[in-house]
């Protein structure tokens, strides 16, 4: 496999790549890895306090050292460094239990050091609120260079993901290479949406991604004709039900097509496929605001994309990992056949000879990154060279 594996288990492993794939330094995970290897092999759940306790003390010591840069006048440096630990402290907190001592403080240092970063580093990236019924959805704004309006693409969560991992995937930074803003999203059940206003999962993602296509529709940057979605992990089930029953979608694309996420559920009930995130069923519950599994599987029984997709008549891409040990391949193959009304569907698979073999591109983020990119390029109007 193309994964880097530290540890005896595969979620830690996962958070160690996305970490490296979202700016880490080799030294800094070294450094942090090798006091906890050995509570690795107690399983995915048992050290994650370990976990936590030296992957945050990486992140403040970050933060102390950006500090003396700041001190200097050296904010571009300051920047640097809030933006990994940043990254340091949304990694320990992400692999806590829902409720878990500390997780609270560190996803607010988390939060802090990464709105500092981006005003010390001039970065390209906006925090905006969008109205929802009920709450807001927190999101970063990256916009495309030059006047005019510019096409965007609304980028949402996996399960376990937040914003801010969405604009470490460089996608934003890809697009605005090609003329195309970005809207990287909390929604319900994700990053801020949960963890600071309790809304769950909504699986009817329409209701949200409407929400944000009418706050780009006030955006006098946006060309309202060219809006497209796409989604990582479970967004892969986000983001075509979306543009499924959101008519202002102008394209579509999955990084991992999460075809039915329901029927998952039960395969990892039956010990089929790995896990995402440690403490795995607390979180889902916690994600979906269930009281109990009875209840989680009422609430995500809807998750499933059968008899939804021939309502897409845009472009649509599918992409998926060969090797995904999470979610099906054959969830690709399920997910574009039934695109039969969509004028441009295509299907990368990514195989041994590039990378991005893992879920998500885990191993390697920079195919997916790339064909993503030129899909929307090529769809919505931007440019690739």
């Amino acid at each position: 496999m193309a994964l880097f594996e530290y540890f005896p288990n595969y979620i830690w492993n996962l958070s160690v790549a996305i970490a490296m794939e979202s700016g880490a330094q080799m030294g800094e995970i070294i450094d942090m890895c090798q006091p906890i290897r050995e509570a690795a092999a107690s399983g995915a759940d048992a050290g994650t306090p370990q976990f936590m306790a030296q992957w945050a003390a990486m992140g403040d010591k970050l933060i102390a050292l950006a500090q003396e840069d700041e001190a200097k006048g050296r904010a571009f440096s300051a920047s640097n460094k809030l933006e990994r630990a940043a990254l340091y402290l949304i990694t320990a907190e992400r692999m806590q239990g829902h409720g878990h001592p500390g997780r609270k403080d560190t996803y607010a240092r988390a939060l802090g050091a990464f709105e500092k970063s981006g005003k010390l580093g001039a970065l390209n990236r906006e925090r905006v609120e969008i109205p929802l019924g009920s709450g807001t959805m927190p999101a970063l704004y990256s916009r495309a260079p030059g006047g005019g309006r510019k096409p965007v693409v609304v980028y949402c969560n996996g399960l376990d993901s937040c914003k801010e991992l969405l604009y470490w995937s460089r996608l934003p930074e890809a697009l605005a290479r090609r003329g195309i803003s970005t809207l990287c999203v909390d929604q319900p059940g994700s990053g801020e949406a949960l963890r600071l206003q309790d809304l769950p999962v909504d699986p009817h993602s329409e209701s949200w991604a409407g929400k944000a296509v009418d706050w780009l529709e006030r955006q006098d940057d946006v060309d309202p004709a060219r809006i497209g979605m796409t989604g990582i992990s479970l967004g892969g089930h986000f983001a075509p039900r979306a543009v499924a029953y959101e008519p202002r979608f102008a394209s579509g694309a999955v990084w991992g097509a999460n075809h039915n996420w329901a029927e998952v559920q039960q395969k990892r009930l039956n010990r089929e496929g790995e896990n995402p995130v440690p403490h795995y069923w607390a979180h889902v519950m916690w994600a979906f605001g269930a009281s109990d599994m009875e209840d989680f599987h009422a609430k995500s029984a809807d998750m499933n994309l059968n008899g939804h997709m021939d309502r897409i008549t845009v472009p649509f891409l599918v992409t998926h990992g060969a090797k995904d040990r999470q979610i099906s391949l054959s969830y690709a193959d399920d997910l574009y056949d039934q695109l039969i009304n969509s004028p441009r569907r295509e299907k990368v698979i990514f195989t041994d000879r590039e990378g991005g073999v893992e879920h998500v591109g885990a191993d390697n983020m920079a195919y997916g990154r790339d064909t993503i990119a030129d899909w929307f390029a090529e769809t919505l109007g931007g440019h690739s060279a």
